[in-house]
């Protein structure tokens, strides 16, 4: 648990503090429940023929029950709501139909041991049917409040995704707007520019035309939904040329990719933004510069892409989203667009590598 988060974001074993703490609460709820029940029914159970072996030590075995229950309900949790996050809810309901009886039979039999182990006691004979179906009830219970619960978060996280989507998608379209206002004025500014450099500087014309391209590249960009991987890649090679020009031996270019998937259709500025990232907040600071390296291949129908730097990393990769503009852009394109997102990872033996698939 980062006890420098806030409060409301801080995680134990992978849930919300206050979750938590509900969870808690609910277990307690139903535990004092059950001593209740207990309490009001022993007189009925001291004058029936069935007798528990102590009340007492029965009434103490609640806790036990309970933390137990808690204890056999994590993995299920962690597995339905962490590993299998994407699958429907109609998989996962079938799923319980294992779950359950598997949680209730685990749940029985190590419930018995430990109590008989501690001298608690625990129902006997034909009265052990309780211990089947309560628990069975319990789960059913429990788990029909935390699947409706995490559908409404996904809900929330929906309506607040299309929002910040919705914004992003005003933001670019009044930038293609300015852009598209007289386009032509700068391709005359540049070609002016470049006619006025002395022969004898060709580089300078050369990287003035590259710019330019540039410039060519983002407004088709606002134009069209996608393009082929052959124009995306060759955009971001012309943007890392202009960096290298900067940062000149400080900065090493490495890009794998098989020529059979150049005329794949990518969104178009999906790699220069992460690009960027990389040498602006990775290589920029190192005096020795550093590495960035693109590697994209096809695996499962998928194209697969990794962008990884040999910068100074990224320590809390929890917050980058709040901050960095390209990435939270990225990211939010890739959910819209692919339900895909970017993951962020530790390269080795340094540095930061991004990775996503469409």
């Amino acid at each position: 648990m980062d006890s420098t988060l806030p409060f409301h974001k801080r995680r134990f074993l992978g849930i919300k503090i206050e979750e938590l703490a509900v969870f808690i609460v609910f277990y307690l709820f139903w535990a004092f429940a059950y001593h209740a029940a207990i309490t009001i029914n022993s007189r009925a159970w001291n004058e029936g023929e069935t007798s528990l072996l102590d009340l007492g030590a029965f009434m103490n075995s609640v806790g036990l029950d309970y933390i137990l229950k808690a204890i056999l309900t994590y993995p299920i949790w962690w597995l339905l709501i962490r590993k299998l996050k994407k699958w429907s809810y109609v998989r996962k309901i079938l799923l319980h139909f294992i779950l359950l009886p598997l949680f209730v039979v685990v749940w029985q039999q190590v419930y018995y041991l430990v109590s008989d182990v501690l001298g608690y006691g625990h129902l006997g004979g034909v009265a052990r049917v309780w211990d089947i179906y309560i628990p069975a009830l319990f789960y059913t219970l429990q788990f029909g409040i935390i699947h409706s619960y995490n559908y409404y978060l996904e809900n929330q996280q929906k309506i607040r995704l299309e929002g910040e989507l919705r914004t992003a998608a005003l933001k670019s379209e009044l930038s293609a707007l300015k852009a598209q206002l007289n386009p032509h004025f700068l391709y005359n500014i540049f070609n002016t520019i470049s006619a006025s450099v002395p022969p004898e500087n060709e580089k300078t014309r050369h990287l003035i035309a590259e710019l330019s391209d540039l410039f060519r590249y983002q407004l088709k960009a606002s134009q069209v939904e996608k393009v082929p991987l052959r124009e995306e890649l060759e955009f971001v090679n012309k943007y890392l040329r202009l960096e290298k020009e900067r940062f000149q031996e400080r900065l090493q270019i490495q890009i794998i990719v098989y020529d059979e998937l150049m005329e794949e259709l990518v969104p178009p500025m999906l790699l220069q933004p992460l690009v960027e990232n990389s040498v602006k907040h990775g290589l920029s600071s190192l005096i020795e510069g550093g590495e960035i390296a693109i590697k994209i291949f096809k695996m499962d129908k998928k194209l697969h892409f990794e962008i990884s730097d040999t910068g100074i990393g990224i320590a809390d990769k929890d917050l980058v989203f709040e901050k960095g503009i390209g990435l939270t852009n990225t990211k939010l394109r890739l959910e819209k667009m692919y339900q895909s997102t970017l993951n962020l990872s530790d390269n080795m033996p340094k540095g930061l590598k991004i990775s996503f698939a469409i």
